[in-house]
Formats: C-alpha cells, structure tokens, sequence
C-alpha cells in the first residue's frame, strides 16, 4: 500500500493534490491530510510514509519543518514541494533540506502526474520554472567548467546523500566510510564544484541528475 501525506491547508487544493497523488503512484493508496505545521508533525512522527505533497506557506509555520521532520523519521520518503512560490530563497531552503522535488501550483494536473511518476526513474520533480532558475542561477554563478566530470562515482555518492539533508554521520553509515572520509569527500566536492555550503550542493545534485535519496 502507498502511505501518502498531504500538507495542504486550503481545501480545493488539498483535495485537488490528493487525486493527483493517487493518479501518480501504485494502488491501492492510504491518504492522510494535515491542514497545519503542527499536524504535518504529528503524522510525521506516527507513520512512515511513502510519499508526501507538502505546501510551503502554512497557518502555523513552514513546510519546511514537516519535510525535515518526514527525512528524520524515514530518509526514504519521497518529499515534494506543491507551492506558488517559486522564488530562489524557498527553493534553496527546499532543496537543502531534502526535496525530492519542487512543483509550482500553476501547472496543469497531468503534467504533475507525469512529474511524480519520475521520481521512481531517480528524476527530480522540478517544475520547468524551477529548472531554468536553478540553470540560469549555475549559469550566473557557477565554475565556467564542467565540474561534474572531475567528481569520483564515490563523491558523486556522496553529494546525492547530502543533497537531501543527511548528516555527516548518516551518510558515513549509509555509505560504510569512516567520519574523517566522509568529510574529506564533501571538502573536495565543496573545492571542485566551486561551493561553500550545502544548499549550494543541492542545486548542484539537482543539475547533475542525483536525484535525492539515490546515490548514483
């Protein structure tokens, strides 16, 4: 069964994201819905889900904090952004804090749909407008290079996990790599990619196709 959350407090759109979720991804489908921060915390902290739309503007806080708190519960969990905003500061806070992807609520439903059926591909969901800003914003910013190709298959490993929030000291266990390795790894992907930080990282992920949660 596909455990599915939705973090939405407006009605029309809530019940408008839950049709879309269960078009996505395999029936049958349990489908749970909070209408605040406090509420997307609590269904965080009882179930493991496998999927979660949330919205990032909520009465009592930021969907922020639910998808850190559904990464810190179940790092499998596949976290997607359902927003009207689409300005650099959210998608950067999204992203570094684990996204799976960011969806603008101006798209049409199928085009969702054929967006959150990528994600068993390991493709980001990305709006086309997140896609070019997070492009136009390497363009302006990032290394004339293509410094991907100067990244090892274990850093690139490594920079897929910490694109989606993990700590150091999760991706030492995931990977099986000592603490001290694990940090010269980030210190030479932050040298070669140009970066300092790991939001910075996870735009780079994004670009290169690592898609959260799967390590190339």
């Amino acid at each position: 069964m596909t455990r599915i959350l939705i973090v939405e407090d407006l009605g029309e759109a809530r019940t408008w994201l839950t049709a879309i979720a269960k078009k996505a991804f395999p029936a049958p489908h349990a489908v749970d819905a909070a209408t605040t921060m406090k509420a997307g915390l609590a269904a965080a902290a009882e179930y493991d889900y496998d999927v979660a739309l949330i919205d990032l503007s909520l009465p009592d806080g930021t969907g922020i904090e639910v998808l850190r708190a559904l990464r810190s519960r179940n790092a499998q969990t596949l976290c997607v952004i359902t927003t009207a905003m689409g300005d650099d500061a959210h998608i950067v806070s999204a992203l570094s804090a684990g996204a799976n992807g960011y969806l603008l609520k101006e798209q049409p439903s199928d085009m969702i749909v054929r967006q959150l059926q990528q994600l068993a591909e390991g493709i980001p969901a990305l709006s086309p407008a997140i896609a070019r800003r997070i492009m136009e914003h390497f363009q302006l910013t990032g290394p004339a290079a293509e410094p991907e190709s100067a990244l090892t298959e274990r850093e690139r490993e490594v920079l897929a996990l910490i694109s989606r929030g993990l700590r150091n000291v999760d991706v030492s266990e995931q990977l099986g790599l000592s603490g001290n390795t694990v940090a010269t790894h980030i210190k030479s992907i932050y040298r070669k990619l140009g970066i300092s930080s790991r939001a910075e990282a996870s735009w780079y992920a994004a670009m290169m196709g690592l898609a959260p949660g799967k390590a190339e």
